[in-house]
């Protein structure tokens, strides 16, 4: 649509009439900062695995008896 195109911003349940060119600077900014948020999740869900990996191997050895040595 054109810059001067009458566009409608959601506001909660309320419908804001507003300026195009506003409203996509304020989504780019919006898509921006989940892009960056996604990335900062991932590399926390990759952390955590590894700690847990980490974990889940020494409880194993931990918890495997240690053999006896022959006499």
């Amino acid at each position: 649509t054109t810059d001067d195109a009458v566009i409608y911003k959601s506001i909660g349940s309320l419908l804001v009439k507003a300026e195009k060119p506003k409203v996509a600077e304020e989504l780019v900014e919006r898509k921006e900062l989940l892009t960056t948020r996604t990335t900062v999740l991932a590399r926390q869900e990759e952390r955590l695995r590894s700690q847990v990996k980490e974990v889940q191997t020494k409880l194993q050895e931990d918890l495997n008896p240690v053999s006896p040595t022959s006499q």
